[in-house]
């Protein structure tokens, strides 16, 4: 077994926790970003740019690349332009907070999705964690009227499309470079963001300067920087704790939601945030991280 140097284990913790950090703050970012400008058009600016700087970063990968990462990376782009069009849309009638909680059931659904694909039987964790996810989504969701709002279903939308998504990249990530297929993708969401920014969003003008910083936040930071991380963490991290420490993504965008006042923390919301995390760990792990080696 390859012994783990200690100092590049919690550097690799270190880094996953930098992206989970990095990324559960992008959704108080983008909350704000989408009082200036539409969603496509956000979208458009943040691939492209994110797409350009991590193609001077990662050339040669990218050069490497044969010509059959170009369809596997136009499938995975649509399914990920999608998912990001249904989650920014969703954003802008709901909370950060409910936002990145139902994004994460993706991970709940995977395991399902996996069956129909690959006949593999999900396991009792998944079916326990399926149950949880379904009552915090009802805790999160649900108004007094026991209704679902607009923005909450899309932002579910969004995790079904996340989870195709995941589908596709774990069927093409072992044929394709995934730094080179990622570079693919981001290209392939920049073109159709804005195709759809320049035919569908009437309101699209220039940025005004003040929005910018915000822009490259989600750019450089929630892009290309989280994009490192993850990739570095995870081939320094196994992958139970990896996933434990990338899930907490969606605490800290309820964290940030609550603390800039725009969360408000009832008991059943509360509840309702604390079943979907533990969903998400249980499915991810197995709760592999409690047996004794």
């Amino acid at each position: 077994m390859k012994k783990i140097n200690l100092n590049n284990a919690t550097g690799g913790r270190l880094a996953l926790l930098t992206a989970a950090l990095i990324w559960g703050s992008s959704f108080i970012v983008m909350k704000d970003t989408l009082d200036h400008i539409p969603v496509f058009q956000l979208l458009a600016i943040r691939f492209t740019l994110g797409g350009l700087l991590l193609a001077v970063i990662f050339r040669k990968q990218l050069m490497k690349a044969g010509r059959a990462i170009l369809p596997h990376g136009a499938i995975c782009g649509v399914l990920l332009l999608a998912a990001y069009a249904s989650q920014t849309y969703g954003l802008k009638t709901t909370t950060p907070g409910a936002n990145a909680f139902l994004t994460a059931v993706y991970c709940v659904i995977v395991p399902f999705m996996a069956w129909g694909m690959t006949r593999k039987s999900p396991t009792l964790y998944n079916w326990a964690a399926a149950v949880m996810c379904i009552g915090g989504i009802g805790l999160i969701s649900l108004s007094g009227d026991l209704t679902i709002g607009t923005g909450e279903w899309l932002t579910l939308l969004s995790g079904v499309l996340y989870a195709l998504h995941i589908m596709g990249l774990s069927r093409f990530g072992e044929q394709d470079d995934p730094i080179a297929l990622t570079i693919v993708q981001f290209a392939v969401v920049a073109v159709l963001s804005w195709v759809c920014t320049l035919t569908v969003e009437s309101g699209s003008s220039f940025p005004a300067p003040e929005v910018w910083p915000k822009l490259m936040y989600l750019t450089v930071l929630a892009t290309a920087v989280t994009l490192v991380c993850q990739s570095v963490g995870q081939s320094l991290t196994p992958p139970s704790q990896s996933a434990i420490l990338l899930s907490l993504e969606s605490v800290f965008g309820a964290l940030f939601s609550v603390i800039l006042g725009y969360e408000a923390l009832t008991l059943p919301v509360l509840c309702g945030f604390s079943l979907v995390f533990v969903s998400v760990i249980v499915s991810e792990t197995q709760l592999s991280f409690l047996r004794r080696k």
